[in-house]
């Protein structure tokens, strides 16, 4: 093993600038991540390596497998560098055109350029493109950009620059210090400041302390955390180091759950790397500091999410909560002095330490400071993973960055915070991204998923969804969540059936009150939050379950009986091909009937009629 001195990462940033920049090169930047693996760009990458072969271009054209990219939907995705043009929803098909007439004959090939939801055009670069254009990538300040796999690559973009100066030229209070004036606040949801809560650890003394890093990742609808450690391992275990030389922690762990296997095995390339290079493991670049991270891999379940099960996991132990204090800081993993971040929290420290804290928290509102991570998907144009400043409103982040609403549909709710968090309405869209303002319009920040839904959406039964998973993944420790939850299910599910009772709504808010305030974890006492934000921004929805007994959304089946407006069918048969049982009878040039006895009500027909000619 050989020690890195910082003279040799400046060599390496040099060695990278000037091969990136190498003249008549073209760097095809193809998204490796795990939604453009599943479109086929595995196929595409092995495609292009061919052609590339057959054209001789082999020594001005380079292929990059780089991380997630961020516009997921538009997957398999690519950009030319340094011509700067986007492709995407490309196949193995295209490849050959995409060599003979761009990398050959200098012709970008328009049919595959992105195409702008509104105005119908094409948009040929990169950065014009608004879902790239409007954010701000602190965080994933490298995706898309590099080789996740390369640790040169890390290094060429300033990695370890922020470690070396930590390691050489800051003591662990100057550290903290720095993490303090950034102002940064946890990810992973609660908002805890980071600074404080390694002041805490760095006053225990201990032989031994930990640093850990939550992956687990369980909300619906979230793949932030997957995203960084697949594009960027490296500035999760730099932040890790530094983290450990503020508090004096000897060890780590990334605690992330098994379904991410291509995470898992990016960040286990990244730690061979940088311990080959003297970057981790013993006598870090010739200091006397030693660290070293493991990977731990979950089983998958949802109250790992919580940082004293979480801990219980690591030992060995079933994944439950157990009451605090003592707190972490104090004694954590093994009893010992702890401290937990997540994987969003963790990729900014070496920016912080390498620009100041003051860079950091120069953008932001007045508690909450830098950028926040979304996955935004659901009911919308443009689903991917945004960076955008704290301070920025739902409304920007929905219509300027995603888009806007498909098929001209209008925007019903948004669910911010996963299971813990709540429905924000259309008329609240204006809130900005800031964890005081967020609570106010009860939802939380949480760790970044955002659900967007359209005038289709039925939010009783979206309560019952985001319920019904709670109850799940629910581990049963304390009567409170285990019993509150499945009694709140139960009721939910009445109401979805028809069979709702006009003392239900107060039901509901007074276990909601219980479980809140006697559920041992963080997990259980927010697990009512989706059910009393939709209670309390689409109270007439529930009314209308209970009393009328109809779904205005028209998405419980028990609560519809589907009929065929004649004035409004097109005679097209879409509604009948999708029928499973055969219930719609239709004919060329034929108004369709529907044939009630026969009906499942599985609401194909409904989802499939472009003209809204089923109700």
């Amino acid at each position: 093993m050989t020690h890195v001195t910082p003279q040799k990462l400046t060599e390496m940033q040099q060695e990278y600038a000037a091969r990136i920049s190498e003249p008549n090169i073209r760097h095809l930047l193809i998204c490796g991540g795990t939604g453009c693996h599943a479109t086929g760009s595995l196929k595409v990458k092995d495609a292009l390596h061919e052609e590339i072969a057959k054209h001789g271009l082999e020594d001005t054209v380079r292929i990059v497998e780089t991380g997630c990219n961020g516009f997921c939907a538009l997957g398999p995705l690519m950009v030319v560098h340094p011509d700067n043009v986007f492709y995407q929803k490309m196949t193995r098909d295209d490849v050959a055109e995409i060599v003979s007439e761009h990398l050959v004959n200098h012709k970008p090939i328009e049919r595959l350029m992105y195409k702008d939801p509104q105005s119908k055009k094409r948009v040929p670069l990169f950065s014009d493109i608004p879902f790239f254009a409007l954010q701000k990538p602190w965080t994933l300040r490298n995706k898309g950009i590099i080789n996740p796999e390369s640790i040169e690559d890390y290094i060429g973009r300033e990695g370890y620059i922020g470690l070396s100066k930590v390691l050489l030229e800051m003591q662990p209070s100057d550290i903290i210090d720095e993490m303090k004036a950034a102002g940064i606040r946890g990810r992973g949801g609660a908002g805890f400041p980071t600074g404080m809560k390694w002041s805490f650890a760095a006053q225990n003394d201990s032989d031994i302390k930990y640093v850990l890093c939550n992956a687990d990742e369980g909300d619906p609808g979230a793949f932030m955390d997957r995203s960084i450690l697949e594009a960027d391992p490296h500035a999760v275990l730099e932040g890790m180091t530094i983290a450990a030389r503020a508090i004096n922690a000897t060890e780590g762990y990334i605690y992330c759950r098994s379904e991410y296997p291509l995470a898992i095995k990016r960040v286990q390339i990244a730690i061979d790397q940088a311990r080959e290079m003297g970057l981790l493991g013993e006598n870090i670049m010739g200091t006397g500091f030693s660290f070293d991270i493991f990977i731990y891999q979950g089983a998958g379940a949802f109250v790992c999410g919580e940082e004293t099960a979480l801990m219980r996991s690591i030992e060995g132990k079933r994944g439950m909560p157990i009451p605090r204090p003592p707190f972490p800081a104090a004694q954590g993993l093994w009893k010992k002095p702890t401290i937990l971040n997540n994987v969003e929290t963790l990729a900014n420290v070496a920016q912080i330490m390498v620009n100041g804290g003051k860079w950091y928290s120069s953008i932001g509102t007045e508690n909450s400071k830098g950028t926040k991570v979304f996955a935004l998907s659901g009911d919308v144009n443009n689903i991917g993973l945004v960076e955008v400043p704290m301070g920025t409103s739902l409304r920007s982040i929905v219509y300027d960055i995603g888009g806007g609403i498909p098929k001209k549909r209008k925007l019903k709710a948004v669910q911010l915070g996963g299971p813990s968090g709540g429905c924000i309405p259309e008329e609240h869209m204006d809130v900005v991204v800031d964890y005081e303002e967020i609570a106010k319009v009860g939802a939380i920040m949480g760790s970044g998923g955002v659900i967007v839904m359209d005038d289709k959406t039925c939010m009783v039964d979206m309560a019952r969804f985001f319920l019904e998973f709670i109850q799940e993944e629910s581990c049963g420790k304390c009567t409170p969540c285990r019993e509150g939850t499945r009694r709140q299910l139960e009721i939910l599910e009445r109401i979805c059936e028809g069979h709702g009772k006009p003392e239900d709504i107060s039901l509901i808010e007074e276990l909601s009150e219980m479980i809140t305030g006697s559920a041992l974890c963080g997990l259980g006492q927010t697990a009512s939050n989706p059910v009393l934000s939709v209670l309390r921004h689409f109270r007439e929805e529930f009314e209308a379950h209970i009393f009328d007994k109809k779904c205005p959304a028209k998405r419980c089946p028990a609560l519809v009986e589907f009929k065929v407006i004649d004035e409004r069918c097109k005679k097209c048969g879409k509604c009948a091909s999708v029928c499973p049982v055969g219930a719609v009878d239709w004919k060329k040039k034929e108004v369709a009937k529907i044939n009630t006895d026969l009906c499942v009500q599985c609401m194909s027909c409904y989802s499939a009629c472009p003209f809204d000619a089923i109700d």
